[in-house]
């Protein structure tokens, strides 16, 4: 009788080489021997997507979006089947698959497409054998058969996508640190494991820069209320629950402190001050696929405004040419690109029933002597854009500051 089934993802870092991947096998067989199913989701082998990339762009600097998938798609490929060989050397029964033989369907967005159902009957028919399932992750396939990938992090939306479909007791996610931190620990040695997070606290944490997890396999566990334990595959240790609600302290305001410095910031100038020009270079943004963030624009007495706006990095030369066209269109002045920034946000459910935080944020950063370009602020957070070269000892303060070392 099964104790339940269990789905497992590893990173790249998991699997990066071949005693890392048989160290894999041994945890996964560890969890079949002791009476649980298990489905495994692996990514692409240690640095394989980049090198991938870095292959395309030698031979075209602009890909054709739908090769780009069957390209990256070959990378998780190698690590599942690998997965599997080192399951059978082991003396189990293990099964490897793409995510389109095992019905994982998404839309036709490729290199970031969503995925819009699942269909599990393979793996269960699987699973029925004894057998362990081991899945390609951030990959799918469209209607018409077109091979799709997620998006960065992709592996941790199709491990979810999975537990939710199966009914998974937990979904663990494997990486290379032992949980979540209330900082990045490579900047500040003092930041702390938080043991257990709300999806909306880690939601915010991963869409504001925290690398952990992909923003997009929270929103999904959210509505589906999948429990994840994120935790490190070269310990035993137990790492941090994501749920949906974690009973603390009254005084517990702020939970972590993100660093994102994949951003940049677009700034139209002198944009005649008229009902509609905002929404014709958003609209035109938007239908390029250019993901806005946050936007400030200035109030105007003389009848003309600039209007700044953040996107990731890897969009800068798209939405430079975007909205040249677009500013040119609308008779406003020059388009400038800041590269040099980064964006630094506390984050934390107390936050909602504290006053105060924002004022103490922007206090460390003028006792650092440290200029706020941008903000934006949600319930459960507050974020400000920054000179790159201030982000590290805006994070240390700010950690300090809060008390998260404690």
């Amino acid at each position: 009788m099964s104790k339940g089934l269990i789905v497992q993802k590893f990173g790249g870092s998991s699997v990066a080489n071949v005693e890392r991947i048989q160290n894999v096998a041994k945890r996964v067989a560890s969890y079949k021997k002791n009476g649980y199913d298990v489905v495994v989701v692996v990514s692409a082998l240690g640095d394989t997507t980049d090198e991938l990339i870095e292959l395309a762009s030698q031979i075209n600097t602009d890909p054709a979006k739908r090769e780009m998938d069957m390209l990256l798609s070959t990378g998780e490929q190698i690590s599942v089947a690998l997965l599997a060989m080192a399951i059978h050397k082991l003396g189990l029964e293990a099964i490897s698959f793409t995510g389109a033989q095992v019905g994982i369907i998404t839309d036709t967005s490729h290199t970031r497409a969503r995925i819009i159902k699942v269909n599990a009957d393979k793996i269960r028919e699987e699973l029925r054998k004894g057998k362990i399932v081991i899945v390609a992750g951030f990959q799918g396939v469209t209607l018409s058969q077109d091979i799709t990938t997620l998006g960065r992090g992709g592996s941790d939306l199709t491990a979810v996508a999975l537990a939710k479909e199966l009914l998974a007791r937990e979904c663990e996610i494997y990486t290379d640190v032992d949980g979540i931190y209330t900082t990045d620990p490579r900047i500040e040695p003092k930041a702390k494991k938080i043991p257990a997070i709300t999806y909306d606290e880690m939601l915010e944490m991963a869409s504001l820069g925290a690398q952990v997890m992909q923003a997009r396999s929270i929103e999904v566990a959210k509505k589906f209320n999948v429990p994840i334990h994120v935790r490190s595959s070269f310990s035993n240790n137990s790492g941090t629950m994501i749920i949906k609600e974690v009973k603390r302290m009254e005084d517990v305001v702020v939970t972590g402190i993100t660093i994102n410095k994949n951003e940049a910031k677009i700034t139209i100038c002198n944009v005649p001050d008229r009902p509609g020009v905002a929404a014709k270079i958003f609209k035109e943004l938007s239908e390029n696929g250019v993901n806005v963030d946050m936007i400030v624009q200035n109030v105007s007495h003389t009848r003309s405004t600039d209007i700044s706006f953040t996107v990731s990095k890897s969009d800068v030369h798209k939405t430079l040419k975007i909205t040249k066209q677009v500013a040119k269109n609308i008779q406003s002045g020059e388009v400038l690109a800041d590269e040099d920034i980064a964006r630094v946000s506390v984050v934390g459910v107390g936050m909602k029933s504290h006053p105060g935080v924002a004022a103490k944020m922007f206090e460390v950063l003028a006792k650092n002597k440290i200029n706020i370009e941008m903000i934006s602020t949600s319930d459960i957070s507050i974020s400000c854009i920054i000179k790159k070269k201030f982000a590290e000892t805006a994070v240390k303060s700010l950690h300090g500051k809060f008390g998260l070392g404690k």
